[in-house]
């Protein structure tokens, strides 16, 4: 059942795809640190969600490491395989700005390894998959750490993980090679992901949101922008490594108190507004939103000549029109297409229900109890 937590956890996912909406279609030059920071937010929504579930189920009393890892695999296969293939079968049918000849690495979930090796955006539609590779990527690890590992030494592991992506930042300047590898290999990402993962650890055990990311996070956040802000300076600076460093990590702690807040669920008028009926149905679809929106835009440009508004470039014609095109589509999918499959789930719970002791008699008198020890799906992307 969803809760209130929930609830204001999918308004966190519609803020997130609206700043990459916005870096895409609307922001000056066609990139902003806000579509860079939208991503990152998703990757510690999901990092926390799926740890949270995935304790939850081992913590149930009828948990088995084998079933578990079935049905969280079958249950991440219905949620996203049906509209990703779905796109890349239009892409393939169509071959959409040349496409069809990376279709096989997108289909692998190595997206961000064609590009990396690659060192450029081509085929630029299809560009924005490198961070649903990462999350596939890290939903093929993850689980089997925490189900499989010693419950003691979880916590430990995913510090391990945040201070290698850390460190795996600093490779980079000694190495002075600014390729894309530098952000689309799997550590790049992992700090954001393992950081709403430990989250989820923290709480599992009673704690929550260490009293210095409490304190720090508004200051944490005014550096940030004063960084963003700051004059890049020429290429090869001595500021260009430093700069890029805390424009990676300096989100971080802000995005972690963010989601715990909400989490916590907020109250007052900031819970109010977080409830907000068309924020939470954006949040509901944004995985279709964030998977649509370039291919919508590719559509939207070739059909340039027959619209009033520009939509070639940035700007308010490309946000209003691509932006309309990617809301109806995303909104029908999931009406249509996501939340019909998701029915299937039932099928795959994280632990079997156990029959009370009893039941076999109440069953004889014509008394069905109730007793499911499945543990609550809160993971939606």
């Amino acid at each position: 059942m969803t809760n209130q937590r929930d609830i204001q956890l999918d308004m966190l996912r519609a803020v997130a795809v609206t700043l990459v909406l916005y870096a895409h279609f609307l922001a000056p030059n066609g990139s902003s640190f806000l579509g860079h920071l939208g991503v990152r937010l998703f990757f510690v929504l999901s990092g926390f969600l799926i740890t949270r579930l995935l304790l939850d189920a081992r913590d149930t009393h009828a948990f088995a490491t084998g079933p578990a890892l079935r049905s969280f695999y079958a249950r991440r296969a219905i949620r996203i395989f049906p509209p990703y293939f779905a796109v890349l079968g239009l892409v393939w049918l169509t071959d959409l700005e040349q496409a069809r000849s990376s279709l096989a690495w997108h289909a692998l979930y190595l997206s961000n390894f064609w590009y990396a090796q690659r060192n450029e955006w081509t085929p630029w539609l299809l560009c924005h998959f490198w961070s649903l590779s990462i999350e596939e990527q890290f939903y093929l690890a993850w689980p089997l750490i925490v189900l499989m590992a010693p419950r003691r030494r979880i916590e430990a592991i995913t510090i391990g993980v945040i201070c290698f992506s850390l460190a795996y930042r600093f490779y980079w300047p000694i190495a002075a090679d600014p390729a894309l590898a530098r952000d689309l290999l799997p550590p790049a990402s992992m700090d954001a992901l393992a950081c709403g993962a430990l989250l989820a650890v923290r709480r599992a055990r009673g704690a929550d949101v260490p009293r210095w990311i409490r304190l720090c996070w508004p200051a944490l956040v005014a550096v940030f922008l004063l960084v963003v802000w700051s004059d890049p300076g020429p290429a090869n600076s001595a500021w260009e490594w430093p700069r890029w460093l805390l424009v990676q990590v300096l989100p971080l702690a802000p995005l972690v108190a963010i989601v715990a807040a909400c989490s916590n669920g907020l109250g007052g008028t900031p819970g109010r507004l977080a409830e907000l009926p068309p924020l939470i149905f954006l949040g509901r679809i944004s995985y279709g939103v964030y998977l649509y929106h370039p291919i919508l835009l590719a559509y939207a440009v070739k059909a340039q000549p027959w619209i009033p508004l520009n939509v070639s470039e940035q700007g308010p014609g490309r946000f209003l029109v691509a932006g309309a095109a990617t809301l109806a589509v995303a909104s029908l999918s999931w009406v249509l297409f996501e939340k019909p499959l998701n029915g299937l789930k039932r099928y795959f719970p994280y632990v079997a229900p156990s029959r009370p002791r009893g039941a076999n008699e109440a069953r004889r008198f014509g008394i069905a109890p109730a007793l499911d020890l499945r543990p609550t799906d809160r993971s939606r992307p």
